[in-house]
């Protein structure tokens, strides 16, 4: 591997575990300026404290917040953007190079594929100039990848989500970030199909943080690399502690019941 891509990856994953816990603060594009990310600074401290290994946010908000008051944590810059306002919010459409991302200090590069969506052909054209790109500066790509279009019924059957890891894999991505299927043993398929990381998206808001905490603990169990999560993260009421049990359970092995004694929840 090109060492100065060893180098990024290590800013991003725990070299001791091989394992991340990154923070996206990307939704301002999609849904606009939603509670936990008005104050980004604020925000990204936080998550900081918590002991995330990265946050990931688009170009512009680097400026505001990727600094925070404390030490330093791992950048990843978003390279695609849609909004909800659109009426083809599928079709992700790239809107930063690789080069600007390095010029604002990022250690790795993002981008999201719906695969099955009308315009999947363009996104895929795009990931193969992202990593072309990626490859020439040696620097990693994380991959958002779901199965999203009308001959899809569910973007977590495990054979689509399966496929959605392989896909981002043979496509050149680093990391490859897909939903989680529901259960360990179909996860683990999918980790299987794929031979780089393989960490979770959060998707909605989820009804309870022990849900949540379990689906993290199982989906490592399943040979995850841990997840890439915002919403369940920057809009808890407490983002520091839960990230700090998240960090136990990601990076120390810990189980749920472990992990849930320090948010008194």
């Amino acid at each position: 591997m090109h060492i100065g891509k060893s180098i990024r990856l290590e800013r991003i994953v725990n070299r001791d575990t091989g394992r991340a816990i990154i923070v996206p603060l990307d939704h301002g594009v999609s849904v606009g300026p939603i509670t936990g990310l008005t104050d980004v600074r604020d925000t990204v401290t936080s998550i900081v404290e918590g002991g995330a290994n990265a946050v990931l946010m688009h170009k512009g908000l680097v400026p505001c917040g990727h600094r925070a008051r404390g030490r330093d944590i791992g950048l990843v810059v978003h390279l695609s953007a849609s909004t909800n306002l659109s009426p083809f919010p599928g079709a992700k459409t790239l809107v930063c190079s690789v080069e600007e991302a390095i010029q604002l200090g990022a250690d790795a590069v993002s981008l999201h594929l719906n695969l099955g969506d009308e315009s999947e052909r363009d996104m895929l054209s795009g990931m193969g100039e992202v990593t072309r790109q990626a490859s020439h500066w040696g620097i990693p790509v994380l991959a958002m990848v779901y199965g999203r279009g009308p001959k899809i019924a569910s973007e977590f059957d495990p054979e689509v989500v399966a496929h959605c890891a392989r896909a981002g894999m043979e496509l050149g991505a680093d990391i490859v970030k897909v939903p989680y299927t529901g259960d360990p043993e179909s996860f683990s398929r999918v980790v299987d199909g794929a031979c780089v990381p393989v960490v979770i998206a959060g998707g909605p808001k989820t009804p309870t943080t022990r849900a949540f905490l379990q689906m993290v603990h199982d989906s490592v169990q399943a040979g995850g690399s841990g997840l890439s999560v915002g919403r369940n993260i920057f809009q808890h009421k407490d983002p520091t502690r839960l990230l700090q049990a998240l960090g136990k359970i990601v990076h120390d092995g810990w189980d749920v019941d472990q992990a849930m004694v320090g948010l008194g929840e």
